[in-house]
């Protein structure tokens, strides 16, 4: 075969291969165009893309610095801005928008968030207020800065980790350096996608108080405290994890008999969201309120006007229990740690936080001890350098290099007294001297800086080696610079659980159809017998014995021949059924009392033994155990020879609703009438106060307060110096300064010591209890005023010691009993000393009893060159 035939072939078929190339990759990319792709898989790919985006990058916070990425953006973005001046909102934002890719809108409300918290940022101009839930201004009129707080522990370019930002043009932090448990102190909350986060904020300075007791090795506990103050009960918080509550209450007081004052709101609730949970229940007759005022601008104020003859007290439960004054929070204490969600309490965020910060100003530390001998090294180096003239030696030197090895050479009798190598970087450094510095080098000042760098590197070695006392110093520092007005604004208190169907005001009227057998509120032309809620419930008897409870509603059918209808009161062990009953057609008549404390709903029970053809022959309702006389009636029979006979209740015990009763006779009955009305059988009522939620009880919690009947009443004292008299209904609310709480007794005499602010002296003062329902001021009107003791003691004694100019002078004994007589309360009293009074304590009494002294009515005039003494129950003294 020629070469040219050899050439032609190997041309056909390299053709060949490139068209066959060709088919196949057409025919390639025509199955890549139709390949089958299957939603499902697309939406389990893209879900957990976006849920995993939204997680991290949105919503909930990370453990390092306790910020989203939106609230890191900022602070970065303002930390660049900032030179000590107010930014416009408006340029704030658009800076951020360098790092976050998600608009204005979201940049705005973040930034409105952090300034409200008034923590990290520092505002000026109308911000919105989280009291009334008004809005800020628009950006471009508002301004902002960085507070000191959040420049001093938030920010450090040496420790900080920096990423790019989402566009790669800007770098952006990884996480804060925050030196300070920021996530407990602010709260936050995130919704994202299959994930929600709330962390409820926490007291700045209780903060810094657990921090410094974990570095001691001690225990601490941890709990809410909120900007809009309120009552809460953290006795389930469960350290904020999964499954915790936390219930928030309104601070309500009573201004007087007709108006209550709502001083302080619950968490996340705001003066008009709170106004208008209250009109809702108005408006479903649940409460009976005259009309509501708004006052609030710098501090909560919202009067609510009750009608007249309305309970205050039982309004203050109402509102608990039907409107948002009390509300339950759920924490969701979840966070992000190592690009992952956790869930953590916040005693183990606050450990956290604490160990970060140790290992952040250690490594702030290290830092500024390498600068140090970093500085101490060129320092030294460059009076080396100057003051042996080394300079001089490169004056010959034709190049660079010979530059170089020349200095190096000449450094080389020195190096040993240096702390690390010479490099040619510092050589460089030392060929960059000015000229002018040489000729004014003054070794004094140079050996006195590095002295001075000395006694620096020493000082911080020493903070190193101790690091764990260095960073509680730099808490107690970041206290006591920082934590002035951040006192706990939420009083925490154990709550009471308050009965919807106690405090609930009749807003329908209950009626009954007896012949028929049906209850119910619709039914208007009806027998009727009380007013109810729509919440109560009913308990209804019926002839055959049966009874049954159930919920009061329009039309209710219980069955026919009712006896009795009644709202029912559930755990009322006052309320005594009398009951006499036939059991079965022809058996016995049995009697029996009973209390009915709780059944289930709408399950039929028997106040007879459940016998067929029992009948209930007579029955009362009794709600104070009143047992009363009745005249039974037998029928006629041979041989009978008591036919008529009278029977009091009294003589009977009172047992469980399920007893059977006594036999009251086995003969037939021919009538049952009543003769006598009888008195309650179960004897004055037992009162019991528990302090921790400030409420009366008859279940034996708390203070034992006595026995109690008919007009008895209960004594309050105050800590500020009033007191107030109060009947011993359950409802009743008591100021958060209680003193005392005890059954009131008029014989009583208190002595008490008080300082009175207008005339500047102490006073003591001996008096009786008027009877007063409004609480009442006994140490004068002036709020300075301060109550130092309070004794019921018949005759205590006082040693007084003196301050100030007359620290010298020798203590007094002072007999009350003999130094003032009893006054009315509203006597000033008499002045305890002349002298500036450091301390008053109380002594053993003298005497322990004498006969009952008389009262003397006359009110004492002021008398401002009175000298005087006096004391107790102690309340703290002034110095």
């Amino acid at each position: 075969m020629s070469n040219e035939n050899k050439e032609n072939t190997d041309q056909k078929n390299s053709e060949e291969l490139e068209l066959n190339s060709e088919v196949s990759d057409n025919e390639k990319q025509s199955k890549e165009m139709h390949k089958i792709v299957h939603l499902s898989g697309m939406y389990k790919d893209w879900f957990l893309d976006y849920a995993s985006y939204v997680i991290l990058e949105r919503a909930v916070p990370h453990l390092y610095d306790g910020l989203k990425p939106v609230h890191r953006r900022i602070l970065h973005a303002m930390k660049k801005l900032d030179d000590g001046r107010y930014n416009k909102v408006a340029n704030i934002i658009g800076f951020t928008m360098q790092f976050h890719p998600h608009g204005d809108a979201s940049i705005g409300d973040a930034l409105v968030q952090l300034g409200q918290k008034d923590l990290l940022i520092d505002a000026q101009g109308n911000w919105g207020n989280i009291l009334t839930g008004d809005g800020a201004a628009a950006a471009r009129y508002i301004e902002a800065r960085l507070s000191k707080f959040a420049l001093d522990v938030v920010f450090n370019p040496k420790t900080t980790e920096w990423k790019k930002s989402y566009d790669g043009r800007n770098e952006e932090p990884v996480s804060l350096p925050v030196k300070f448990p920021l996530l407990l102190a602010q709260g936050v909350e995130g919704i994202a996608v299959g994930l929600a986060s709330k962390i409820l904020p926490h007291n700045f300075n209780e903060l810094i108080d657990a921090a410094i007791a974990y570095l001691k090795g001690k225990s601490f506990e941890l709990f809410p405290d909120f900007l809009t103050g309120g009552i809460a009960d953290f006795s389930k918080y469960n350290e904020g994890i999964r499954g915790g509550s936390v219930k928030v209450r309104a601070k309500i007081e009573k201004e007087d008999k007709k108006t209550l004052k709502i001083t302080e709101l619950p968490y996340g609730r705001t003066t008009q969201s709170l106004i208008d949970s209250i009109i809702k229940v108005i408006d479903k007759g649940k409460i009976k309120i005259r009309k509501i005022d708004d006052n609030t601008a710098e501090f909560v104020e919202i009067l609510i006007h009750l009608h007249a003859g309305t309970s205050p007290d039982q309004t203050i439960d109402a509102l608990y229990a039907f409107t948002d004054c009390e509300i339950s929070i759920s924490p969701n204490s979840c966070v992000i740690e190592n690009n992952k969600p956790v869930f953590l309490g916040v005693t183990e965020m606050l450990k956290y936080s604490a160990d970060n910060t140790v290992e952040l100003l250690k490594k702030e530390l290290q830092i500024r001890m390498n600068e140090l001998h970093e500085s101490w090294h060129l320092s030294s180096l460059e009076k080396i350098f100057i003051e042996n003239r080394i300079y001089h030696d490169i004056e010959e030197c034709e190049t660079w290099k010979s530059v170089i090895e020349t200095i190096d050479k000449g450094l080389d009798p020195f190096k040993k007294m240096l702390s690390r190598a010479v490099t040619e970087e510092d050589i460089v450094k030392l060929t960059e001297i000015k000229i002018k510095r040489i000729t004014r080098f003054d070794v004094k000042k140079a050996d006195e800086y590095i002295k001075g760098v000395e006694a620096e590197i020493k000082v911080v070695q020493n903070h190193l080696d101790n690091i764990i006392d260095y960073t509680i110093n730099y808490y107690k520092q970041i206290r006591k610079k920082h934590g002035d007005g951040r006192d706990r604004k939420t009083e925490i208190r154990n709550l009471d659980s308050i009965a919807a169907t106690q405090v609930v005001v009749a807003n329908e009227k209950l009626y009954v159809n007896r012949a028929e057998g049906f209850i119910g509120t619709g039914l208007k032309k009806d027998e009727y017998i009380s007013e109810c809620s729509d919440i109560d419930e009913i308990i209804v008897f019926l002839r055959d014995g049966k009874y049954v409870i159930t919920k009061a509603d329009d039309k209710v059918f219980v069955g026919p021949d009712i006896i009795h209808v009644a709202v029912f009161k559930r755990n009322d062990d006052r309320t005594i059924y009398n009951v006499i009953y036939r059991d079965g057609v022809n058996g016995a008549i049995m009697i029996k009392r009973c209390a009915i404390k709780g059944i289930t709903r709408d399950k039929d029970y028997y106040i007879t033994k459940g016998t067929k053809g029992s009948t209930v022959l007579y029955m009362t309702a009794n709600p104070n155990g009143e047992a009363e006389i009745v005249k039974v009636s037998l029928r006629p029979r041979p041989r009978l020879k008591k036919p008529i006979f009278e029977f009091d209740f009294s003589e009977l015990a009172i047992k469980g609703r399920q007893s059977m009763g006594n036999i009251l006779t086995k003969y037939a009955l021919h009538k049952i009438v009543l003769k006598d009305e009888g008195v309650s059988t179960l004897g004055d009522r037992k009162i019991w106060f528990e302090e921790e939620v400030l409420r009366l009880n008859a279940d034996g919690r708390g203070n034992y307060l006595g026995e109690f009947h008919g007009d008895d009443k209960i004594l309050v004292i105050t800590k500020s110096g009033k007191y107030r008299l109060t009947n011993y209904d359950l409802v009743n609310h008591f100021e958060d300064d209680i003193f005392i709480v005890e059954k009131f007794r008029a014989e009583k005499i208190f002595s008490a010591v008080y300082y009175d602010a207008d005339l500047e002296y102490h006073y003591v003062k001996r008096f009786t209890i008027d009877l007063i329902d409004k609480l009442t001021s006994f140490i004068g009107e002036n709020k300075e005023s301060q109550l130092i003791k309070l004794t019921e003691l018949e005759y205590p004694r006082l040693e007084v010691s003196f301050g100030g100019s007359h620290k010298t002078r020798e203590n007094e004994i002072i007999e009350v009993a003999e130094f003032i007589g009893i006054k009315s309360y509203k006597a000033r009293g008499k002045r305890l000393s002349n002298y500036e009074v450091k301390v008053i304590n109380e002594l053993e009494p003298l005497i322990i009893k004498e006969d009952e002294p008389v009262v003397d009515e006359t009110i004492d005039e002021i008398n401002d060159e009175d000298t005087s003494q006096m004391s107790l129950f102690e309340n703290g003294n002034k110095e």
